[in-house]
């Protein structure tokens, strides 16, 4: 059997329908590569999730920052209850951030992270989160969220680390049903432990 020879506009036409399938495929394809480049190279801030507390705590300090927001549509009022705080490498460190729904319905929202700068991400491990889960907070009702955290030990292996002496945790909280809020939430990084 003798396959068919394309010709002239036959020919383009399958050229450019390839070439769009291509770009639709690359374009799904886009944001777990990039995912999973953020988790390997902690670039964007990923910070990474640990099982495990560290095996020592340094004498150096990092100042932590703690920032709060959330997406314009939600209604929750949100903010840290402390703004900073002194930690020292390898230390487990608790802070709390505040949500309140000012609303008369209930309302499930989900959070979102980071941190600056950027190279700090695959030091900055998370114990325990509310950001690991959907929070629903009934109508009028506010709740106080933990985050046990710490800068993992090996920071201060790295060179170029050495200039680093603070850092900036920061939350966006989305509505929950939003699909933009859920693809990050789902992206976290996995748990890692030593």
């Amino acid at each position: 059997m003798k396959l068919p020879v394309l010709t002239g506009n036959v020919k383009v036409l399958a050229i450019c329908l390839g070439l769009a399938l291509g770009m639709v495929g690359m374009g799904y394809a886009a944001v777990p590569l990039y995912d999973l480049f953020c988790r390997v190279t902690g670039y964007g801030g990923t910070t990474q999730t640990a099982q495990f507390d560290p095996d020592q705590i340094l004498e150096r300090t990092v100042q932590v920052r703690f920032d709060a927001s959330r997406s314009r549509d939600f209604p929750w009022e949100f903010e840290p209850l402390q703004r900073e705080m002194t930690v020292r490498v390898g230390e487990t460190a608790l802070a709390f951030y505040r949500v309140t729904n000012p609303t008369d319905e209930p309302v499930t929202g989900i959070a979102t992270y980071n941190v600056t700068p950027f190279k700090m991400g695959p030091y900055f491990a998370k114990l325990e989160c509310f950001c690991f889960t959907e929070q629903t907070l009934g109508p009028g009702e506010s709740m106080d969220m933990p985050v046990v955290f710490f800068i993992d030990p090996l920071m201060d292996e790295e060179r170029r680390m050495d200039d680093v002496q603070s850092v900036t945790l920061s939350y966006t909280f989305f509505e929950a049903s939003d699909s933009r809020a859920r693809n990050l939430a789902e992206r976290a990084p996995a748990a890692t432990g030593r």
